[in-house]
């Protein structure tokens, strides 16, 4: 998966999924029962044996850190709570420039527990890759912004457009606090880091090039020395796909919205990318989901290098067997025909 990362010779095609380590495997619901999602994620043995647990049953070419975009701003103090069936709240949204410089500094102390399970799970992997990753600023700015998900993120424009000094403030302290979550993950021992920007595909490209891109920017370019592969993803970013680029990733992912084939096209045949089966297609009959996955291997071809994923998250009612069942057959793909 990291040379796949690096556009260097792989010898078969990497594959992994995000929201492996979640709620399709009834191991997960097992040892979450009674437990809180933040209070799973920040409990270092539960959330290592929660992310091993998709490398056991899976045989997935990396295991992606059990965690959640909002745990940096849990440990920083900002009151969050993610409830069941709607998602993160936050209790009191942002709404003036007075609400931003109330935000709390997140301390890379606070993130030991993260660096404990990153600890435990690095020991049990082996030589197979951990993945970290952190929620880029815009997606934490939505979430600070409206309180809980939103469909149209208008409170979040709205601050955005009306009071621009207030939205950058508010961006660069995300930006901050996704910098250090990152650096913390790399440095306890994570092999490649993701930045998930979920809801950035509800802006236009000049909107995301003036009020977001530049935060984005400075949150890859805070890793850039750690030497690890970074991974830039998004949700219907066909029309944002070069700006993300221009960001600094060394990776782009590409969601189920938008062909792998046009991706490569816009993006260019000199940067590695990840994607893009369509969560969907798990739910149908293998013959149809065997020919789908062979069409995004055909693609991929045309990149340096191709790391095989959804075009989004693993649905909670996806049935594991189907997973492993793509894990084995694109291992046995030839890289070349």
């Amino acid at each position: 998966m990291i040379r796949a990362a690096r556009g260097d010779a792989i010898d078969r095609h990497p594959v992994w999924f995000m929201r492996q380590a979640g709620r399709s495997l009834p191991e997960y619901r097992k040892v979450r029962e009674g437990i809180t999602m933040l209070d799973s994620c920040v409990q270092p043995e539960l959330a290592a044996e929660i992310t091993l647990q998709p490398i056991r049953r899976l045989d997935v070419d990396a295991a992606v850190l059990f965690s959640d975009i909002v745990v940096p701003l849990f440990l920083a103090g900002v009151d969050v709570e993610i409830a069941p069936g709607v998602g993160p709240v936050i209790n009191k949204p942002i709404r003036s420039a007075a609400d931003v410089a109330e935000l709390p500094d997140l301390d890379p102390a606070a993130l030991a527990p993260v660096s404990e399970a990153i600890s435990l799970i690095v020991e049990e992997l082996g030589p197979k890759p951990l993945i970290g990753f952190a929620g880029a600023p815009f997606t934490l700015a939505s979430y600070l912004v409206e309180g809980q998900p939103s469909r149209d993120h208008l409170t979040t424009k709205a601050l955005m457009f009306s009071d621009p000094d207030t939205w950058h403030a508010l961006l660069a302290w995300a930006a901050r606090v996704s910098t250090t979550f990152l650096r913390v993950q790399g440095e306890a021992g994570a092999s490649a880091l993701q930045l998930f920007d979920s809801w950035v595909g509800t802006l236009s490209l000049p909107v995301y090039d003036e009020y977001v891109a530049p935060h984005s920017t400075d949150v890859l370019n805070g890793v850039a020395d750690l030497g690890l592969p970074r991974i830039h993803f998004g949700t219907k970013t066909s029309e944002l796909l070069v700006a993300m680029r221009a960001c600094g990733a060394d990776v782009i992912g590409v969601d189920d919205r938008t062909p792998l084939s046009v991706a490569i096209k816009r993006l260019g045949s000199d940067i590695p990318v990840q994607g893009n089966i369509d969560p969907a297609m798990l739910f149908t009959p293998w013959p149809m989901l065997q020919a789908h996955v062979d069409e995004i291997l055909r693609a991929g071809r045309a990149a340096p290098g191709h790391i095989v994923n959804l075009g989004h998250g693993v649905p909670p009612t996806a049935d594991p067997d189907v997973l492993a069942r793509i894990v084995e057959y694109v291992h046995q793909v030839p890289v070349q025909l």
